[in-house]
Order: structure tokens, then sequence, then C-alpha cells
């Protein structure tokens, strides 16, 4: 899975390790969450394309290299999505963020769309879908699609952990994209949650059940 790259920083890897651990409380994985996706951030922008400017520093004069002409789009997958938007914002203030609203029927697990919102100019900017668990999959796909009708001039999506069956459908259906990832665990229970996970990540970033 060329197009699946896992993210095996030493920080990356033990903030998630603190997000699995069942006593780690609300504030503390709403600040991991964000701090995971600011690390994983680096690794989805690397290669956002460099020009060469001149910069006047107090000694003279440095030719140094800064982002060119890229637009970029935040967009996650509400609610646990929103838990990562923070951390990538702080990195890129001046992208914009959209907003892809999916409801998991429970018996089913089939998704339904019930929001979008995207920029206006969503087919000027490389969109980055962010969603810290990609478990079935089937909400990734629908915002990807989402995105896709709208032009969005590329896409990438963030995950902190991820199930092998999720990976296989995203990358299924949708083979262009590029998917960055934190770990990959071993397989999703009858209920459709990742084994081991950290269990269910927007009741434990909200505290909600």
């Amino acid at each position: 899975m060329n197009n699946v790259k896992i993210i095996d920083h030493p920080l990356v890897q033990h903030k998630i390790s603190l997000l699995r651990d069942k006593t780690t409380g609300s504030k503390e994985f709403r600040e991991l969450v964000s701090e995971t996706a600011m690390l994983m951030c680096y690794e989805a922008t690397r290669d956002l394309p460099l020009k060469e400017v001149e910069v006047a520093t107090p000694m003279g004069v440095a030719r140094t290299k800064i982002i060119s002409g890229r637009k970029m789009a935040f967009i996650p997958i509400l609610r646990a999505g929103q838990g990562m938007a923070d951390g990538v914002i702080a990195l890129v203030p001046a992208a914009k963020i959209g907003h892809v609203g999916t409801f998991r029927d429970p018996e089913t697990h089939v998704p339904t769309l019930y929001y979008c919102k995207l920029p206006d100019d969503i087919n000027e900017r490389d969109a980055v879908i962010l969603d810290p668990m990609i478990a079935t999959g089937a909400s990734l796909c629908v915002a990807i699609d989402e995105l896709k009708k709208r032009k969005a001039k590329s896409i990438k999506c963030m995950c902190i952990i991820a199930s092998p069956e999720g990976i296989e459908e995203v990358t299924q259906k949708h083979p262009d994209i590029e998917i960055y990832c934190g770990a990959i665990d071993d397989r999703l229970d009858e209920n459709k949650y990742i084994i081991p996970g950290l269990g269910d990540a927007g009741d434990r970033m909200y505290g909600t059940k």
C-alpha cells in the first residue's frame, strides 16, 4: 500500500500510547490529539513547494525559502476530527477549515452524511481530511466523495489509528488518496470498533458516552 504512510516518529508513537491508556482523562486526551495531529502534519505537508526569496536580517540579506503559493484546507470529520484541527492550524494558520458530518447507524454501521460545509474555493486548495480513527473507512469515503464532487485540487487523509479493514476499504475505493496514519491495529470487533484501539475518540475527547 504505497499510498499509506505510517508515521513512526518516536514522539508520535509516544503520544499514541498515552491516548490508548484508559486512565487518560478528557482534558489530556484532547491535548494529546491536538499535539499528535500537529506532529503528523509535518509529514503530511512534506511535499509543499518552496521558492527562494531574499530576507533582510539584522546582519545582512539572506537568501532563504518560503512556501510557494500553495493554498490548503483542513477538513475535520465531525465530531472527533475537530480535535485535530487546532494542532494543524497552529502549523498552517493561513489554511481554511471545512467540516463534514456523518452519523453511523448503530445497527448497520452505515454512515449517513448530515452536514458538509467546505470553503468556496476548495477547487483551488489542497485538502487534508482529519479523523482520529479509520474504523470501517466508510465515513472517510463519504468525506472523500464530497471533496471530489467539489473538485478539490488534491486530497490527503490524516488519522491517528486505523484498522486493516478500514484501510482496505479506503484504498480500494480511492486508490489515488494518500493516507497518513500513526498506527494500524489488529482488527475490528463485531461492533466495528478498532481492537485494541483507544475506545471512542469522540466520547473520550468530550467526556460523553
